[in-house]
């Protein structure tokens, strides 16, 4: 492995951030982990970002003594459980460093990868993400949902990558600092960041069993996937034009309701079937008023789209550089 000092990107500063949620057994070893590798890279500072996701264990008690005895030690304790998208989010808020690094906090992620990381990212990729090759977990409620899953986001997003499941991933600040996560949408931060024309990369990390506790996910991630991985979709493709996704669907109702009405119309007139004969009247008119109604969403969406923008003083895109303009200007315009 090529020396972090021969690479070209200076990195200062890394937070790594925790979700925790009932690890008491495993948050001492992790952070004796954490510690050996911040003092094999001395010339990179740390900050450990712990975010309790409302445990009922003694876990909050055990980060708070470890917040005290090490300045680098952060911790955040949420009022309730919110999830781990929550937690992760939260805490790339609070995060100062160059570079974060989400980590799971049961011990399966090996933080020793750290650095094969932070190589990456000085290679100049802005996303890195690991890949748990040799996965250490059950086959039927743990590794097939996950390749299900996997396999799904891949071939839906066009951004393929092995394993969208592993928390442990690295980010450039600037990447990650604006995006917005809800419901379970961390694992789709890699396809965020290629959309915006981010720099992705995968690499192998080492896949520890579980020591301690019980896995919190089973066979329903699937379905959240699923879910979830339309919202993304229709985010990413029609969030800044909504009438070109509600109108083509509220256009193809309408034009079928018109033929089956016209159907109708021309059985009556040819004398061959009766209206009530036939569902095509109904058929017709539950059409043209979805259809109508879709056409109706799309322009209150249109009008929803603008207001978000205008109330944010934001635009719909994003500015790579400037060249012999004033960034200012642009922000005034």
């Amino acid at each position: 492995m090529a020396s972090l000092d021969s690479m070209n990107l200076r990195i200062r500063f890394v937070s790594v951030v925790i979700p925790v949620f009932n690890e008491e057994g495993s948050l001492e070893t992790l952070y004796q982990e954490l510690v050996r590798i911040s003092s094999a890279l001395q010339d990179i500072k740390f900050e450990y970002i712990f975010v309790d996701d409302g445990s009922r264990d003694t876990s909050l008690s055990l980060l708070k003594a470890l917040a005290t005895d090490d300045s680098r030690v952060r911790v955040i304790s949420f009022l309730r459980n919110f999830g781990q998208t929550a937690a992760i989010s939260c805490g790339i808020k609070q995060a100062a460093g160059d570079v974060i690094i989400p980590m799971d906090a049961d011990l399966q992620n090996d933080p020793a990868d750290i650095p094969i990381f932070l190589e990456k990212i000085r290679e100049g990729y802005s996303c890195v993400s690991g890949w748990r090759k040799d996965r250490k977990d059950d086959l039927f409620f743990r590794k097939i949902p996950s390749w299900i899953a996997n396999a799904m986001i891949s071939g839906f997003t066009g951004v393929p990558l092995h394993d969208y499941g592993c928390t442990m991933k690295a980010y450039r600040r600037e990447n990650i600092q604006d995006v917005q996560l809800y419901g379970e949408m961390h694992r789709f931060i890699p396809v965020y960041a290629t959309w915006s024309g981010a720099k992705v990369a995968e690499i192998v990390v080492n896949h520890r069993a579980r020591k301690f506790g019980e896995s919190k996910y089973g066979l329903s991630r699937i379905f959240k996937v699923m879910l979830d991985l339309l919202v993304v979709k229709f985010l990413a493709k029609y969030f800044n034009k909504p009438i070109h996704f509600f109108g083509a669907i509220g256009f193809g109702a309408f034009f079928i309701g018109t033929v089956a009405i016209l159907a109708a119309i021309a059985y009556k007139l040819s004398g061959l079937k009766d209206f009530v004969e036939t569902p095509l009247p109904v058929l017709g008119a539950m059409c043209i008023i979805v259809g109508v109604q879709f056409i109706l969403f799309g322009m209150l969406s249109e009008v929803l789209m603008r207001t978000y923008y205008e109330s944010k003083g934001s635009q719909p895109y994003t500015i790579r550089d400037t060249f012999g303009i004033s960034p200012n200007k642009l922000d005034q315009s």
